[in-house]
Formats: structure tokens, C-alpha cells, sequence
């Protein structure tokens, strides 16, 4: 059976309500957590970056990560997302996607998702829900959601 997912998510938890009808109650399916994103950078990264001698001995620089640890964190947990939605989308469980996200969270797993997975989203809220009884977040939600 082909379903409506309304996929609430931060940095460090996704949780993934269904709905049977367009005005009905949303019941909790699952929920992904990355416990790593609510840590700070200091217990993500363990030490400074490595430094190295210039070569021509005028001083040491340190060596610099394109991303910083916690942000490769939260990029790695929007691709699990991404991976999961495209995953019931090639299966046949999802064929709508309603995303309600914390603002910082949304663009990074917008940019996850696979273009046929982004074609599923009929609605977007820079909300951080993620910490809501189900009853709350339908409130954030229109009366009838949109249909595909």
C-alpha cells in the first residue's frame, strides 16, 4: 500500500508519521536518531587538527578540514534520511512526502534527497517539530493535507 509520509526532523532525530486520510490523526511509524547531533564539537572531534613544518621553515600552519566534524555528522545523518525515503519510494510505500524541518536542518536534506524523491514533496515546514506529540505537529499542519 502506496502512503503519505510526513517526515519531522533536526539535526538529530527523524520521526515519520503516516496518515490514512487527508484530515486524519498522524500515526507515528518510526524514528531515526543520530545521537552525534546533539553533541558539540569538542566531543565529536577529540583534538585540533594535526599541524606541519613550511617547508621553507617559515613557520607551522595546521592542517584544516573542508567540513567540520559535526557538520559531516549532520550531513551523514540527512543522506541516511534521504537513503530511507528513496529507499520506500522505489518499494512502493511512499508516493507523498510532507517535510516539517528545523530550519538549519531543511536545506541540508532537501540537497539529500533524490530528484524522483523530491518530486514526492507536496509540502515543506521550517519548523522544529521533532520534540512534539503528534496531535501538536497535525496542528502546524493544514486541515486537509494536499493531495497527490
Amino acid at each position: 500500500m502506496k502512503s503519505r509520509w510526513i517526515l519531522v526532523a533536526d539535526s538529530s532525530r527523524a520521526r515519520i508519521f503516516t496518515v490514512e486520510k487527508a484530515s486524519a490523526p498522524l500515526e507515528e511509524m518510526e524514528v531515526l536518531v543520530n545521537p552525534e547531533g546533539r553533541e558539540h564539537e569538542q566531543e565529536i572531534s577529540s583534538d585540533l587538527p594535526g599541524r606541519d613544518s613550511d617547508r621553507n621553515g617559515s613557520g607551522r600552519h595546521a592542517f584544516q578540514d573542508e567540513t567540520e566534524p559535526k557538520e559531516q555528522e549532520i550531513l551523514n545523518f540527512a543522506k541516511r534520511i534521504a537513503q530511507h525515503v528513496d529507499k520506500a519510494r522505489t518499494t512502493g510505500k511512499l508516493n507523498q512526502l510532507i517535510i516539517i524541518a528545523a530550519p538549519a536542518f531543511l536545506g541540508t536534506l532537501r540537497n539529500q534527497l533524490s530528484e524522483q524523491s523530491r518530486k514526492l514533496i507536496s509540502l515543506t515546514l521550517d519548523k522544529n517539530l521533532t520534540q512534539h506529540d503528534p496531535v501538536d505537529i497535525r496542528k502546524h499542519l493544514p486541515k486537509l493535507l494536499p493531495s497527490v
